[in-house]
């Protein structure tokens, strides 16, 4: 009878050995789960991200070509000034 005795406790701490086992492994199918949807949200982040990131070196290379473009035009105006500017000083001295 003794070795029936015996045999309860081992039962018993197997059972008990069993059932941390089986909140660890739930434990960690819910971090997994968990890692998952953080995954996901990071790799929705990272798309929102590079499509913004897409459309604001559009928007720089769009405003480098204005400003190159503006400046042409200022070059362009500051010439013409400056030839009217010359006949102004022309017209002044032949008439003093």
């Amino acid at each position: 009878m003794s070795a029936k005795v015996e045999e309860a406790p081992l039962l018993t701490t197997n059972d008990n050995d069993f059932q941390s086992l089986e909140e660890k492994v739930y434990r960690t199918i819910e971090l997994l789960k968990g890692a998952r949807e953080a995954k996901a949200a990071v790799d929705r982040d990272n798309v929102r991200l590079r499509e913004q990131l897409e459309t604001r070196e559009e928007e720089l290379e769009t405003s480098r070509q204005e400003l190159i473009t503006l400046r042409k035009e200022r070059e362009e105006v500051r010439g013409r000034v400056e030839k009217m500017l010359k006949q102004i000083e022309q017209i002044a001295a032949e008439e003093a």
